[in-house]
């Protein structure tokens, strides 16, 4: 039975916070891909929910979406990176799914939108809390004990 508490151990503080680094990011690799291939129409996106500056703005996006993904991915700057991310999301969710002002279908597919923004912004804000774990490059600003 004493082999157990180790397994336990590593589970808690490695393997699953590994495992919700990568799950936290698995969205975000969409709209970083969505962002690159489909640049034109993001920005007539953005257009038609009335933003300007768009191409600087739809720029800043990228670059927070795949910096910040990279950084969680690899447990660089965990707390940091989920902190960014988290603000990030609930600025896009209030300003390009406010389905609170439409009706029918569209008003149906940004509340899902919305929501799914929710759910993980509440990932995003565990990892700001509790960090990356043991298994990130770095914890804290401090080099990690990867086994």
């Amino acid at each position: 039975m004493p082999r157990s508490r180790p397994i336990a151990e590593t589970l808690r503080t490695a393997a699953l916070p590994l495992l919700a680094r990568l799950l936290a990011t698995a969205e975000l690799w969409f709209a970083v891909r969505g962002k690159i291939f489909g640049w034109q129409s993001q920005i007539d996106y953005m257009t038609r929910k009335g933003m300007h500056f768009v191409t600087p703005l739809l720029a800043a996006a990228l670059a927070i979406e795949a910096l910040g993904s990279a950084c969680l991915v690899l447990g660089v700057r965990t707390r940091i990176a989920a902190s960014v991310l988290f603000v990030y999301l609930g600025i896009v969710s209030v300003r390009l799914h406010a389905f609170w002002f439409q009706s029918g279908d569209i008003a149906s597919a940004n509340a899902g939108e919305f929501f799914k923004n929710l759910g993980m912004m509440s990932g995003l804000l565990l990892l700001a809390l509790h960090g990356g774990g043991r298994w990130a490059i770095t914890r804290d600003g401090r080099t990690s004990e990867i086994p």
